[in-house]
């Protein structure tokens, strides 16, 4: 029988379906691990009669806003005045950059938080800034259940399906979440650039300066 990395084995014989959430939840506080190896593993081992499919469904989706919820616990812990100074201090970022920040959040928020739990890594921080900005908690705790009910399901059902082949999800997401990786990689490293090669750029701005206006 195919089997799991052996912590989410343990997880699972020990707990059951509550097991598989507690390892997504761990997922979204820590996103170096994979759901893209628990959430189809638990699949697997609902067809194979381990645990009940709706119950791995259910507990994986608690799971995911459980951990969204305790990163949107830091982002309101650390508010929007420890976020500035933090940027204050950071090379080539400016408190301007926090503001549009702030201002796109403001236009696109909920889309953001609810599309976000569906791309890699992305699903873990977008927490974060939703915590900073006090996005509304009743609007923030049921997109975060909708996409996340969403990419859990989608997941999980493809290892229900796939039986002892379901490491084959595994192979496509690493895939896709390489391509999205790298993107943002390429994002990061185009801000860089642009920060370097504007006159200036490099010149951390002066207390007492004027700030860019907000586009």
């Amino acid at each position: 029988m195919t089997t799991g990395p052996q912590w989410i084995n343990d997880l699972m014989d020990a707990l059951g379906a509550p097991g598989a959430g507690i390892a997504i939840a761990l997922e979204n506080l820590f996103p170096p691990l994979p759901s893209e190896v628990i959430l189809p593993f638990a699949g697997f081992a609902a067809a194979s009669g381990r645990m009940g499919l709706i119950a791995v469904l259910l507990w994986t989706t608690a799971g995911s806003v459980v951990g969204a919820l305790a990163l949107y616990g830091v982002g309101a812990l650390l508010g929007r005045d420890r976020t500035v100074a933090l940027a204050a201090r950071l090379p080539l970022l400016k408190v301007s950059d926090i503001e549009k920040t702030e201002a796109w959040f403001e236009r696109h928020g909920t889309k953001a938080v609810f599309f976000g739990r569906m791309i890699p890594v992305f699903r873990s921080l977008i927490s974060v800034p939703a915590g900073v900005e006090r996005m509304r908690l009743p609007v923030f705790l049921l997109l975060t259940t909708l996409g996340s009910a969403l990419w859990n399901t989608l997941f999980v059902l493809a290892g229900y399906a796939l039986g002892d082949n379901w490491s084959r999800v595994t192979d496509i997401v690493s895939a896709y979440s390489k391509v999205v990786l790298a993107a943002a990689a390429l994002a990061v490293l185009c801000f860089v650039a642009v920060r370097l090669l504007r006159p200036g750029g490099g010149r951390r701005r002066r207390d007492g300066e004027e700030r860019e206006p907000v586009s």
